[in-house]
């Protein structure tokens, strides 16, 4: 009993998916998957890539693209299918739509706001 216990967190270590560091062995293939996956964002370190991040899940998303670009699927609908299971967050690129239309609108007022700022300085100078 108590070796079955000290045995449980070796058992419990999670193994990498089998394609999550491995390339694809068609280079078009991989260099197909390797620019999707800098397209999307890894949902747990939420700043970097799936190319780019050491997570488990990044691992697993990576491992699930080349399966199906490996599997004859386009970037594009593999892309879709993420986007669809982890919402438009996983993309770096989100579309302007009614929910994200003030992530593209507020650089750009942010801008105008700064560059009023800056005018209204200069004319007190």
């Amino acid at each position: 009993m108590a070796l079955a216990l000290l045995a449980t967190p070796a058992l419990a270590q999670r193994l990498p998916a089998a394609l999550a560091y491995t390339q694809l062995s068609d280079p078009a293939q991989e260099a197909e998957a390797r620019a999707l996956m800098e397209t999307l964002r890894c949902v747990v370190c939420q700043g970097q890539s799936i190319a780019d991040s050491d997570a488990d899940m990044a691992g697993d998303m990576r491992a699930l693209v080349r399966q199906r670009i490996a599997g004859g699927e386009r970037p594009e609908a593999v892309r879709q299918w993420l986007i669809a299971r982890y919402g438009d967050y996983v993309t770096f690129d989100p579309p302007v739509g009614g929910k994200t239309w003030p992530l593209w609108l507020a650089p750009i007022v942010l801008l105008g706001i700064g560059a009023l700022v800056a005018r209204a300085s200069f004319r007190r100078r």
